[in-house]
C-alpha cells in the first residue's frame, strides 16, 4: 500500500472532486459514513455514552457527520466542539448546522479548560479534533484536553489521524497526542503511523477506501510503501519443475569466532531454508566440527586461524555473500574483511559485527559492491549515520548514506524500513517474539538466499524482510512470543512462503 504525504492527499481530494463531479461535503459524507458503519458494526446499539470531540476544520466536520448518523440510530451521543480558533472550514459549518437542526440544540462549545467535560472509563470517545492537515503544536488548553482524554481510561477511536500527531512531520509534544485504541484512517496510512517514536499512538489501524481518484493514486510517487502479503505474493517467483541446485545459487556465509559459532550456523541454516541451492560457510578453524554437526547440509571452509577470521580465502564462486555475524571487530578480522572487499564484486548482505567494522572504518563503505544490503538495528544505524533528533531526520540520514554508497539499508524494528536513495518500504509482518538472540542472523541468511536465487537485491530485501517477519508470526502462533527462538524463525521460513498463497504450491511446467 502506498503512503502519501498530507499535501498529496489534499491534491487527491481536489482531483477527486473535479473528476467525480462531487462537492467536498459529499466526499466528507462518504468518508464519515464509512467511519459510522465501522463503529455501528462494532457497537450494535450498545447503551454506552459516546462523546465526540470535534475540531473546527474538516476533521471536525467528519466528527459531526458521524455524530449525526449515530444520533439517527439512537445512540447516546454528546458532541463537543473544540473552539481553538475563529476560522471554521466551510464543510464544518454545513454539518454543524445539520446537527443543530436535527437535535434542536447547539453542540457543546469548549473554549478553555473550564469547559472540559467529565470523561469516564466507560465512555466511547471519538477523536475528530485535528486531521491530516495539522502542521503545528497544539495550543496549551487543547493539549491539556488531549491529556485529559488520555488519562481517562476511556476507549478512544481516532478519525483519520490521532489528534496532535502530524502525518509526515516530527512532533515535539508527545504528551499532547491522542493515544488512540483504534484509528480509522482515510485512503492511505500515514508515515508517522510506522515511526518508532509515534507508531504507538495509532493503536489498531484500519484503512478506509473513500474512493479518491484511482489514476492519481496509481501514478503519484509515494513517500513510502507498506509491504504485506499481497505485495510479497506479487514479487515471489515460483520455481520451474526442471530447476536444479545450481539454478538457485551458492551462498557463502562468512562469520563466526570462538564462542560465537551459533550465529553463523543460524545464518547458514536460514539461507538453506530460504532456498539457496548450496551454502558454504567460511569460519575459524574452531568451528569446523561444530558446523559439520549443526548444519550438515552446508559445506565448510576454515580460516588458518583457530579462533577468529584473519585470512578470508576461498576457492568457490559464490552467487552472494553474507558477512558479519559473530566475527568480532579485532584488527586482523578488519584487515581480512578489507582484503575480501577489494577482491569481491558479488552482492553482499552485511550484519552485526560487519556493520560495526564499517562504522569504525568508514572508508570501507566505498568498497561495497553496488546494491549491497546492510541490516542495522537502531544502535548499529546510529554508529553508521550519527545521532538524530527524530525519526524523520533518521530516515533522511539513512537515505543519504544509501545514496552516497549505492546500497540498501534494512533498518530493523517493529516496522522494519528498507531504504534506498529514492524508495522506502515498510514491512508489516513480525511480532515481539522476534526480539530474541539470533533473529537478525536468520534474516541475513534469508536475504543472502534470495539474492542467490536471482532476485534483485532490493526485491530480495523487501521480500526477505516480509518472509522473516511472517515466519516469526507462524512460529509465535505455535510457541508464543516468549517461547520462540531464532531457530524457530528459520524453521518456519518455508511455511511463510506457503502462506503467501494459502494453498499447496506446485512447480511450473
Amino acid at each position: 500500500m502506498k503512503i502519501f504525504t498530507a499535501q498529496q492527499l489534499k491534491e487527491a481530494d481536489a482531483i477527486t472532486l473535479e473528476k467525480q463531479g462531487i462537492t467536498s461535503n459529499e466526499l466528507m459524507e462518504r468518508a464519515a459514513g464509512l467511519v459510522f458503519e465501522e463503529i455501528h458494526t462494532r457497537l450494535q446499539n450498545a447503551e454506552i455514552p459516546v462523546k465526540i470531540f470535534c475540531g473546527i476544520g474538516n476533521n471536525g466536520g467528519d466528527g459531526l457527520v458521524v455524530g449525526r448518523l449515530l444520533l439517527e440510530k439512537g445512540y447516546d451521543v454528546t458532541i463537543y466542539v473544540v473552539n481553538y480558533s475563529d476560522q471554521r472550514s466551510k464543510d464544518f459549518l454545513v454539518n454543524y448546522d445539520r446537527v443543530k437542526n436535527m437535535t434542536r440544540q447547539w453542540p457543546i462549545l469548549l473554549k478553555s479548560e473550564e469547559d472540559f467535560p467529565e470523561i469516564n472509563t466507560g465512555d466511547f470517545i471519538i477523536d475528530a479534533i485535528f486531521g491530516v492537515g495539522l502542521n503545528r503544536p497544539l495550543v496549551d488548553w487543547v493539549a491539556n484536553l488531549v491529556r485529559l482524554i488520555n488519562k481517562s481510561g476511556a476507549f478512544v477511536l481516532a478519525i483519520d489521524v490521532p489528534s496532535g500527531l502530524m502525518a509526515d512531520m516530527p512532533v515535539e509534544q508527545q504528551d499532547a497526542i491522542i493515544r488512540a485504541n483504534y484509528t480509522l484512517s482515510f485512503q492511505s496510512a500515514k508515515l508517522s503511523f510506522f515511526m518508532p517514536d509515534t507508531a504507538a499512538f495509532t493503536g489498531e489501524l484500519q484503512i478506509l477506501d473513500i474512493g479518491l481518484d484511482r489514476d492519481y493514486l496509481k501514478d503519484e510517487h509515494a513517500v513510502a510503501q507498506t509491504i504485506g502479503k499481497p505485495e510479497a505474493r506479487v514479487i515471489y517467483r515460483p520455481r520451474n519443475k526442471f530447476s536444479h541446485k545450481g539454478t538457485f545459487g551458492h551462498a557463502l556465509m562468512v562469520g563466526g569466532s570462538y564462542g560465537k559459532m551459533g550465529s553463523i550456523c543460524l545464518a547458514t541454516n536460514a539461507a538453506l531454508r530460504a532456498g539457496a541451492g548450496m551454502a558454504t560457510a567460511f569460519v575459524p578453524a574452531c568451528g569446523y566440527d561444530i558446523f559439520q554437526t549443526a548444519v550438515p547440509e552446508a559445506m565448510v571452509l576454515t580460516d588458518v586461524n583457530n579462533k577468529i577470521l584473519s585470512h578470508i580465502d576461498y576457492d568457490i564462486e559464490p552467487t552472494a555473500i553474507g558477512f558479519g555475524v559473530g566475527v568480532g571487530t579485532g584488527e586482523e578480522t578488519v584487515k581480512a574483511f578489507e582484503n575480501m572487499l577489494k577482491k569481491n564484486s558479488k552482492p553482499m548482505v552485511i550484519d552485526a559485527d560487519g556493520l560495526n567494522i564499517l562504522s569504525k572504518n568508514k572508508d570501507l563503505l566505498k568498497l561495497l559492491p553496488e546494491g549491497s544490503i546492510l541490516t542495522p538495528h537502531p544502535k548499529e544505524l546510529e554508529r553508521l549515520i550519527g545521532s538524530w533528533k527524530n525519526d524523520f531526520e533518521k530516515l533522511e540520514k539513512a537515505r543519504d548514506l544509501a545514496t552516497e554508497h549505492k546500497i540498501i539499508l534494512v533498518i530493523k524494528g517493529a516496522y522494519t524500513f528498507t531504504v534506498t536513495s529514492d524508495e522506502t518500504y515498510i514491512n508489516t509482518s513480525g511480532n515481539p517474539g522476534m526480539a530474541t538472540a539470533g533473529s537478525g542472523d536468520v534474516l541475513t541468511g534469508i536475504l543472502t538466499a534470495l539474492i542467490c536465487q536471482g532476485y534483485p537485491t532490493l526485491t530480495a530485501a523487501v521480500l526477505g524482510v516480509y518472509l522473516h517477519g511472517r515466519a516469526g508470526d507462524l512460529a509465535a502462533e505455535k510457541l508464543s512470543y516468549e517461547g520462540m527462538i531464532a531457530g524457530d524463525i528459520a524453521a518456519h521460513t518455508g511455511a511463510a512462503i506457503l502462506d503467501l498463497f494459502e494453498a499447496e504450491m506446485k512447480p511450473t511446467q
